[in-house]
């Protein structure tokens, strides 16, 4: 009994300042939820202030209200469907109270820093993108190696067939035509591949130059919105390289030079001067075109294993709000979210300790008898009402003992008329040895006089 009464009055004293302090929490809370929802706003004005003010005081009236129903009745219900039911209506209530102010506190929290994350994310992926697209255009200049191999090959046969050696005929007759025809398409590709190295390096460059200047944009200070301005124009201009770097990629062509170079083949006249030699000279174009084709299936393989690289992925920055930042980005700011929702969800915790301290009073007093669990001021109140009983029942002894005796109870009255006794006695002789009644008037009365005191 003393350790419920000690747990009395611990929460009595504890009553005194918790509603103010749950007041105050709940007027934190609508600070931050005012400070967020005036980062979602658009607009600015006095329109805009009145409706983050409304909102703001809702949320203050509406956390500071459903604490204090908890606080009062779930501790107090003893049995298990009520407080089922109060935990299942508690529950939903923390639910809502995270959505309609707990985002938008950790928005105010750390909307800018998350921002700032998105800003630096979106930077990564752009540098990816640079350096894919460029990778791909500087694979693609490795191809001039083996148009040039190829070139030099053709060369090499002409050269022969000049001096006689391939068809048997020298000079410049219709098989040498016909290699240098080939060799010069090589180096015309060759050529063009070549002009790529200086744009590619130099579109490069300047994207490195951007990234540069989109990561200055994260570190400075002031306002974040103003830098996502700029920070975007920069997205802009990098987006444009990464396209440039992409169209600078030879690979497309040497795969279409490498079509055409099997495809697209001239062939000269015969200019031997016997049937032998036109005979000769028509074997060696046969063999000069299986030559072809080898040279020109291996740059195709070539060219498509560049094209098979993974090209650089999409990247476009959007500009995002402090709210929205902070949920894509909610696992990169754990303490802000844990800071957020635990000033709007604290007093749950108030709400458990209340349960769990009236239920150790309630266990204190169920232990105990009436005799134990009566006070002083019990026993008093019960004296006074034990006096009242006693003194309404000596009142009513004393109303009983004052009380007029009942009246006697009368003789029954006979309903046949009796017989008049003097004309009974004029008639009959009375009887020997009796006396008469009226003559001894009290002859009766030692019979009758029991019957009266009774």
């Amino acid at each position: 009994m003393r350790n419920a009464r000690e747990l009395q009055e611990h929460l009595a004293w504890l009553d005194t300042f918790t509603p103010l302090a749950l007041g105050v929490l709940s007027v934190a809370s609508g600070i931050y939820t005012y400070l967020g929802v005036s980062g979602l706003l658009e607009r600015t004005g006095a329109l805009s202030f009145l409706a983050a003010v409304a909102y703001s005081v809702a949320v203050s009236v509406a956390i500071f209200v459903f604490w204090s129903y908890v606080l009062k009745l779930l501790p107090a219900m003893t049995r298990a469907g009520g407080r089922i039911g109060l935990f299942i209506a508690t529950a939903i209530g923390c639910v809502a109270i995270v959505a309609m102010s707990s985002w938008l506190n950790a928005a105010a929290l750390a909307g800018s820093a998350a921002v700032e994350q998105h800003l630096a994310t979106t930077v990564q992926d752009y540098q990816r993108a640079l350096e894919r697209a460029n990778t791909n255009a500087v694979s693609a200049q490795s191809l001039g190696r083996d148009v040039e191999r190829a070139r030099i090959s053709f060369e090499d046969l002409s050269a022969q067939e000049a001096s006689g050696e391939l068809s048997g005929i020298s000079g410049q007759g219709a098989v040498y035509r016909l290699l240098r025809q080939k060799s010069e398409e090589l180096a015309a590709l060759e050529t063009q591949i070549a002009a790529q190295d200086e744009p590619i390096r130099e579109a490069f460059e300047t994207g490195n130059g951007i990234l540069s200047r989109m990561r200055e944009l994260i570190a400075e200070q002031g306002p974040v919105e103003t830098r996502s301005i700029a920070f975007s124009e920069q997205s802009v201009r990098l987006a444009g390289v990464i396209a440039t770097l992409r169209q600078l990629s030879v690979a497309p062509l040497v795969s279409r030079a490498a079509e055409d170079l099997r495809a697209a083949v001239v062939l000269p006249e015969l200019d031997g001067g016997s049937a032998e030699a036109r005979t000769a000279q028509d074997a060696t174009i046969r063999s000069v075109l299986e030559a072809i084709d080898r040279r020109a299936a291996s740059l195709g393989e070539a060219a498509q294993q560049v094209l098979d690289l993974p090209p650089p992925e999409e990247t476009t920055y959007t500009a995002i709000s402090t709210a929205d930042a902070v949920i894509r980005y909610a696992g990169d700011f754990v303490p802000s979210w844990a800071g957020a929702i635990a000033i709007d969800l604290l007093p749950g915790v108030l709400v458990l300790i209340l349960a769990v301290t009236q239920g150790a009073i309630r266990g204190n007093r169920r232990e105990l008898t009436l005799e134990q669990t009566m006070t002083l001021s019990d026993l008093e109140a019960a004296m006074r009402a034990l006096r009242r009983i006693e003194t309404a029942q000596l009142q009513g002894a004393e109303a009983l003992s004052h009380a007029p005796p009942p009246p006697a109870p009368q003789a029954a009255v006979p309903t046949t008329r009796a017989p008049d006794p003097d004309a009974a006695a004029d008639s009959a002789p009375p009887a020997p040895g009796a006396a008469d009644s009226r003559a001894d008037p009290d002859a009766t009365a030692p019979r009758d006089r029991p019957r009266a005191a009774e």
